[in-house]
């Protein structure tokens, strides 16, 4: 029994090492795309930026292609989460469609990895990885969101959710590569509520503009309040 258990202890040690190194590699990774490029860095300054060994990284990686791909899922996975989180069906479905579009672009500025996940989805073929692409993530959440929407009565009943997720889905990709541009990511929510300022009107019925004008900006406010709080926004 002290066997078995000693041995169990010594798997899981093994595990979280191997869980450990995967992390800082990716880490590394991001960084090292964000400053030079994907199609500029190597493995051997993967491993040199992120002391992982270049045995060790090939164990898991065994090219940087697949370490790309690994960084693409790693985001996708953490955006999927930030938007789940978001998705009540207590919550009008339009509030969470423009609480989702502030979410996932304050995760492109926040997170290197996030954020380098975006470029390689443009990059590379990021739709062939085993997650999908984020694009059609998010694609698939607005159009569940403006039917619920569109049966609530918070959208004009003419529209059609798919076609409308698309063009929310359009807007989003737009601000964030404008603003990946400039190099102005933390600007990307303060865009963002003024495009909806400008949609709202050929979405929502005339007696509920106003409401969902002045929630995108509350939304807005709440989230600039709280970055300048944990210092990650300067302005």
């Amino acid at each position: 029994m002290a066997r078995s258990t000693e041995q169990g202890c010594s798997n899981m040690v093994r595990q979280l090492r191997a869980e450990a190194t995967r992390a800082a590699a990716l880490r590394a990774a991001a960084d090292l795309f964000l400053e030079v490029g994907h199609a500029n860095a190597t493995l051997s300054q993967v491993s040199a930026q992120s002391g992982v060994t270049k045995g060790a990284l090939y164990f898991h990686f065994a090219s940087k292609e697949e370490l790309a791909r690994a960084i693409v899922d790693e985001g996708h996975e953490r955006v999927s989460t930030a938007c789940a989180g978001m998705v009540d069906s207590r919550s009008p479905a339009l509030e969470s469609v423009i609480g989702i579009s502030y979410s996932v672009l304050e995760l492109a500025a926040s997170d290197p990895l996030v954020r380098v996940m975006y470029r390689l989805q443009m990059e590379i073929d990021g739709s062939d990885t085993a997650r999908g692409s984020v694009f059609g993530t998010w694609g698939n959440i607005f159009e569940h969101l403006f039917e619920r929407a569109i049966e609530h009565g918070d959208v004009a009943d003419h529209l059609d959710a798919g076609n409308a997720a698309l063009l929310i889905c359009e807007m989003l990709a737009g601000v964030l590569m404008v603003s990946e541009a400039q190099s102005r990511l933390e600007d990307a929510p303060s865009r963002m509520e003024k495009v909806w300022n400008t949609v709202l009107p050929s979405l929502v019925p005339v007696d509920k503009l106003a409401y969902f004008r002045e929630f995108a900006a509350r939304s807005l406010s709440s989230f600039v309040r709280e970055n300048i709080t944990s210092g990650s926004v300067t302005v």
